[in-house]
């Protein structure tokens, strides 16, 4: 992309000056003139550009001038339309009051998000996550009690409504919008063996209270799996608004909202435990049998929490990265698969991780291979489900199945991506397994 004319004439001069400043050409003459007297002994020879070039390099004045030259890039005139921007991306914030230059659209309203710290963590640390649709990654530190992470974050708030895109959200907006932040910690040891440390989901509106629109606090990280009700150390967290807000809301206001939410939520998972109590006695009642096949209704996640087991499939799209649902099966196969940590003997834990600390972490179980599969096939349009069953030896193990619209049925394994595929009416088949998908359950 060409520039001005206005703007080359402005950088020439500012390239000049600072040449000019730096005596450039009478360390250019001091060089031709040794040089021309080392030659002097083997003859005369007239020097080239490139002699001169491979001189100054030699010498180390080229990198001294680019070191010196700072080089920002500069949004255009207001001339024309504005171009659509992108989301703004992670940015370490070495001096923790001041805010770099980054992509930012004055038209948006922005979450800062820092980590400041953190203490008393007596198995170590390493790394954030933030709201739905931005995901970023904080350099790794060493392992301490104390680690001194200094990263910072600019989340852009935005929702996601028909005509909503293009507007500032105001506090009210905000008020509304109950995804959270959700940290991913993550150890890696020097074998390059990872550790999902803590997996927290942070409530962010606080913020909106705030008169100046900051606020910092620190926040508790419990483990995971067996340990989830062990304290894994502490977070201190700043939160800052990009424009502040004309006017904060009440504390009050904010507690109320939350207070409704998890009313809602309360109410949802009640009827859906009604439902599903009676979805299995109309189970039962079918064939008695069924009392001892493999049918998950609800599942442990990474902190302890039991979750329906369909909500552990959500639908995926990432046709950017991945072409095909193949090219899906074969990146989610690459994933380590490793079971939950047990201490002492004893059957196997069974745990459910989400997507994003299964994503974070690079390895789990066979169920976060197959709810990863699921949820990526979903995104092709496919009609897939978790099954769960066993495999030889009565083993429980999860897999992928989707539904062809001429009723051919595949088979999908998650750990190796091989596919197998039969073509029956699955009516009439007498189901050892349980099927999970988003739109409906379990037959």
């Amino acid at each position: 992309m060409s520039l001005p004319s206005e703007k080359a004439s402005e950088l020439k001069q500012k390239i000049h000056n600072h040449l000019q400043k730096m005596d450039i050409h009478g360390k250019i003459r001091e060089i031709i003139a040794e040089t021309l007297g080392e030659d002097q002994g083997s003859g005369h020879r007239s020097l080239s550009d490139a002699d001169v070039l491979r001189a100054l390099q030699r010498r180390g004045i080229i990198d001294d001038v680019m070191k010196d030259l700072h080089f920002t890039q500069e949004t255009a005139a207001d001339t024309g339309p504005k171009p659509c921007l992108k989301p703004t991306t992670h940015f370490v914030d070495k001096e923790i009051h001041l805010l770099k230059k980054t992509n930012v659209d004055p038209s948006r309203r922005y979450l800062y998000l820092q980590v400041l710290g953190g203490k008393a963590f007596l198995e170590h640390l390493q790394e954030p996550e933030p709201l739905p649709g931005q995901r970023f990654h904080s350099k790794p530190v060493p392992c301490a009690c104390e680690p001194d992470l200094r990263e910072g974050f600019l989340l852009e708030i935005h929702k996601d409504g028909l005509g909503d895109g293009s507007k500032m959200v105001d506090a009210t907006a905000m008020l509304s919008m109950c995804d959270p932040v959700h940290f991913v910690l993550i150890k890696t040891d020097t074998s390059a063996e990872t550790t999902l440390v803590s997996s927290y989901f942070l409530d962010w509106r606080t913020v909106l209270s705030s008169p100046s629109g900051k606020t910092c606090f620190a926040v508790e990280l419990m483990g995971v799996g067996s340990e989830c009700k062990v304290p894994a150390g502490v977070l201190t967290v700043s939160l800052e608004l990009y424009p502040p807000l004309p006017q904060h809301l009440n504390s009050d206001v904010i507690s109320t909202q939350q207070s409704m939410e998890r009313q809602r939520t309360a109410e949802r998972e009640r009827l859906f435990m009604v439902y599903a109590k009676q979805w299995w006695r109309e189970f039962l009642e079918i064939r008695p049998s069924h009392q001892s096949n493999w049918v998950k209704i609800f599942a442990q996640d990474e902190n302890g929490v039991n979750r329906p087991a369909c909500s552990y499939v959500r639908i995926l799209r990432a046709s950017r990265l991945l072409d095909s649902p193949r090219q899906a099966a074969r990146f989610v196969s690459l994933l380590a698969h490793e079971r939950p940590p047990v201490v002492g003997g004893g059957p196997k834990q069974e745990q459910w991780c989400s997507l994003l600390a299964f994503l974070c972490r690079g390895k789990g179980d066979c169920e976060d291979h197959a709810a990863l599969l699921c949820s990526l096939l979903l995104g092709f349009g496919l009609d897939a489900y978790v099954c769960v069953g066993t495999k030889a030896k009565g083993v429980p193990h999860a897999w992928v199945l989707t539904r062809g619209t001429d009723g051919t049925i595949t088979f999908w394994e998650s750990l190796t991506a091989h596919r197998f595929t039969f073509v029956f009416d699955i009516s009439d088949v007498d189901s050892q397994e349980n099927l999970i998908s988003p739109q409906m359950s379990f037959c």
